[in-house]
């Protein structure tokens, strides 16, 4: 078959920016995207960067930007590309600096890893013999699968917020550091001082729950949910004093008492240790009241609300 290719190429010494180059190529209509970069690369076009190592969906060296989306070249078919999008545009990973075509620099991606400590603090393990010391195998099941991540940096290359704030750790890092908060070796003293510094700025609380992540892993690792997991462990832990985690404690609670969200409540209860974000946030409250779009802050709870309040009970809050 052949076919159109669209590559964004860049070299850091001729180009001021990354352009888009139009390719035409005969290939078997079986090839993977890699196979065809690495066909185009020794037919045609001698200089393309790109990385690859196993070819096998392993090393995650081959993710890049496939017609939108982050996938790894090697277990891409050509074919079912075309079929749905007919045409195939090949671009490097975002929110991380070009070095060459389709060659990012991930030192800061690793850097972020770096960040969560991903090891164990455990005064356990020091005192336990090494023949002793191995993982339960019962336990594995509370990691929810973030331990087969490749760290193919899919997930941070679909990040919105990495997008606008290159200080978050990013889903990666964090899904990283969940796997060690779930793991059991690890003393509670020592877990607690990890979501510590998990919920300072550019943590935990900064995702947004867009759930890209999640669908570009490929190994389904779902670092969202290993977020959220974190988020659910910070508050157990007594670290939810920060406007995000209020703003979860006190929805709970409003829903919990009245059967529904008061919306003219729920800020009063999230801001009221910052006065001066509280006044910043009092002008759109007056405007939707006077609009009719708040409720007034009391109110008597719901018909029905001896059955919500079940649920809570139910499921332990």
């Amino acid at each position: 078959m052949r076919i159109h290719l669209k590559i964004k190429r860049y070299h850091p010494e001729w180009d001021r920016e990354p352009q888009l180059k139009d390719y035409y190529l005969d290939i078997r209509s079986d090839l993977t995207v890699l196979e065809t970069l690495i066909q185009l690369k020794e037919e045609e076009e001698g200089g393309l960067a790109l990385r690859y190592s196993c070819r096998s969906a392993i090393c995650g060296s081959c993710t890049m930007r496939i017609n939108g989306s982050e996938k790894l070249a090697c277990q891409t078919s050509v074919r079912e590309e075309y079929e749905r999008f007919e045409a195939l545009k090949i671009e490097p990973l975002s929110n991380a600096p070009v070095i060459k075509d389709l060659v990012v620099d991930q030192a800061p991606f690793w850097g972020k890893l770096g960040e969560v400590s991903p090891w164990l603090h455990s005064e356990i393990l020091k005192e336990t013999p090494a023949d002793q010391a191995g993982f339960p195998k019962e336990a594995f099941n509370e990691f929810h699968n973030v331990d087969a991540c490749i760290m193919c940096g899919a997930c941070a290359s679909a990040c919105n917020s990495l997008e606008v704030s290159s200080g978050f750790m990013g889903p990666a890092a964090l899904a990283k550091a969940y796997r060690f908060v779930a793991d059991p070796r690890e003393a509670g003293q020592e877990k607690k001082k990890r979501l510590r510094a998990l919920v300072e700025p550019n943590g935990i609380w900064d995702c947004v729950r867009c759930n890209f992540c999640v669908e570009v892993c490929p190994k389904d690792v779902k670092p969202m949910e290993a977020i959220i997991r974190l988020r659910r462990e910070a508050l157990k832990a007594g670290l939810g004093d920060s406007p995000a985690g209020r703003h979860i404690t006190a929805f709970v609670n409003i829903v919990k008492k009245e059967g529904r969200l008061n919306e003219g409540l729920q800020p009063l209860k999230m801001l009221w240790k910052s006065p001066e974000k509280l006044l910043q946030v009092f002008p759109l409250a007056l405007k939707m009241w006077v609009r009719g779009k708040l409720p007034f802050i009391w109110h008597w709870p719901i018909k029905g609300i001896r059955s919500i309040r079940k649920i809570f009970k139910v499921r332990g809050f």
